[in-house]
């Protein structure tokens, strides 16, 4: 083994346990911070380079988990709201009738993933909140903890995005 497979060794015997039980307390499911055990140790090892550095493990460990735990958490609200919508989509299905229609929404659908994909979060979550929920720019604001100036470069991000897609989409027909 080299020196920072050793470390990595060690650290993981020294505050697996630990750090599993912390995250545990934290989100109260004991699969789930298993799971994100894994996660951080396997995020340790990818930032190997910062490991003969670290002078507070725990610290350093507790900073990588919030961190997964904070990605993972916004992944689920994305993934919620795209189902939400999809949900939305099916009632809207029933009432198309051609099977051109159809085929309109799902690309149009796919355009819409593309461009957000290529935004911040906080800029996916304004998009979604006023476009497909109605919020308003101060009502977004608020939630998101941003100022309404933020909000509208959010949304004008969004949407320039969804404008270049639709261009390159045009381009390619």
């Amino acid at each position: 083994m080299n020196k920072t497979s050793l470390l990595v060794d060690q650290l993981y015997r020294t505050h697996q346990t630990w750090l599993h039980q912390w995250l545990r307390q934290k989100i109260g499911n004991a699969d789930q911070a298993s799971d994100l055990v894994q996660d951080t140790f396997i995020k340790l090892l990818q930032t190997r380079d910062e490991l003969f550095g670290i002078k507070e493990p725990r610290a350093y460990l507790t900073s990588i988990a919030k961190n997964l735990l904070i990605d993972q958490v916004r992944r689920k609200r994305i993934e919620q709201a795209y189902l939400e919508g999809l949900s939305q989509m099916e009632y809207i299905f029933e009432e198309v009738a051609s099977p051109e229609d159809k085929m309109q929404i799902i690309q149009a659908i796919n355009q819409l993933c593309k461009a957000l994909e290529t935004v911040s979060v906080k800029a996916q979550q304004a998009f979604i909140l006023h476009y497909m929920e109605g919020f308003t720019h101060k009502e977004i604001a608020a939630r998101l903890n941003v100022s309404t100036k933020m909000i509208q470069k959010y949304l004008a991000s969004c949407l320039i995005q969804c404008y270049q897609i639709r261009r390159d989409m045009d381009a390619c027909i």
